[in-house]
């Protein structure tokens, strides 16, 4: 049996919309937006991995999450290739605050517009919610940068 490569992720995405506005993250040292959630331990249901995460970061307590999508990106970053499958989640929750509870993370709800505009890692993830807002279908999109 093959050992599992380091670079190999699977994450759980949430998707949380409120009043017209969607929630992000926005990690301050990468500079970059990107959507809530983390990453899925060995073992771990997908939803347990949604739920844990969404309480780590923002002290939320998930009511309802829905399978919307999935993207899958092979990468480089800082000179290391990552393979990473997202799957990403429609999430209704009580009391949905933009505090985070992690010092490197800020977390906003942006106008749906402000959101196109955005550097929201992974692209093809930003792409693929932006469609989904106006056409619900599900979505399955991969993306290879090298």
């Amino acid at each position: 049996m093959k050992r599992r490569h380091q670079g190999f992720e699977v994450c759980v995405r949430a998707v949380i919309i409120s009043r017209g506005r969607v929630l992000v993250c926005y990690h301050r040292l990468n500079q970059h937006y990107f959507f809530p959630g983390g990453h899925v331990e060995y073992g771990e249901l997908a939803e347990k991995a949604l739920e844990r995460e969404l309480k780590e970061e923002l002290d939320i307590r998930v009511k309802k999450a829905s399978f919307i999508g999935l993207t899958e990106n092979i990468y480089q970053e800082k000179g290391e290739a990552h393979h990473e499958i997202n799957l990403v989640f429609q999430v209704w929750a009580n009391r949905v605050k933009d505090k985070s509870r992690e010092d490197h993370l800020d977390f906003t709800f942006l106008p749906l517009v402000e959101f196109r505009t955005k550097r929201v890692l992974p692209s093809s993830l930003q792409k693929s919610v932006v469609k989904w807002l106006k056409d619900k279908k599900i979505f399955r999109v991969c993306e290879v940068r090298r």
